[in-house]
């Protein structure tokens, strides 16, 4: 007989339209600080900063129509510039990509899904100077749900969390995540053990 571990209780705390909502809202506020949308980058951060920075994108080319939405984003893996290597599960690292503009004297956003302790932030800010001296970065994030080991603070984000340490944020992309063959767009917070 196997044991067999009671599922985790969560509860939904953005759906696809709160999601859709916060990502217009942050692409217009990504358009207004930098005055438009000249030598804009978004490099999303590997899994889901990047369908985020391609979804964002595609709301600032709606906003603006002089701008090429594939042409501003990029994806940024940050992998081999963690600190924390040893604590995490063993993962592949993802291709970095960069618009063929390059990221020197551009406007970078960094875009990620939920901004936490701030290690990967970190990590994305030494994975930038390696690649290039961007004039300004930026932060962009779906959720900042705190606990900050790092003095790191988004620039735009889409909803505040406050999570005890122990409970999970898990955001489901559609772009990568189905339940039951399903598509799915959603924010959940998952109940510490």
């Amino acid at each position: 007989m196997t044991d067999v571990a009671a599922p985790v209780p969560s509860r939904v705390v953005l759906n696809q339209g709160d999601i859709d909502r916060a990502l217009t809202r942050i692409a217009h506020e990504i358009l207004e600080a930098n005055k438009g949308s000249q030598d804009l980058v978004l490099l999303g951060i590997p899994r889901r900063g990047y369908p985020l920075a391609v979804r964002l994108a595609n709301k600032i080319a709606a906003a603006d129509p002089s701008v090429d939405a594939a042409a501003i984003v990029g994806q940024l893996d940050v992998t081999m510039f963690r600190d924390d290597l040893s604590h995490q599960p063993a993962r592949p690292p993802y291709p970095t990509r960069l618009p063929k503009s390059g990221i020197d004297n551009k406007v970078v956003v960094l875009i990620d899904d939920v901004l936490y302790s701030g290690r990967t932030i970190r990590a994305a800010l030494d994975a930038i100077v390696d690649l290039g001296r961007p004039r300004i970065v930026r932060l962009a994030v779906l959720v900042d749900r705190g606990h900050r080991e790092l003095p790191i603070r988004a620039d735009h984000v889409g909803k505040n969390l406050p999570t005890a340490s122990s409970e999970k944020v898990r955001v489901h992309l559609e772009e990568l995540d189905t339940v039951d063959g399903t598509p799915v767009n959603e924010v959940v917070i998952e109940a510490g053990a």
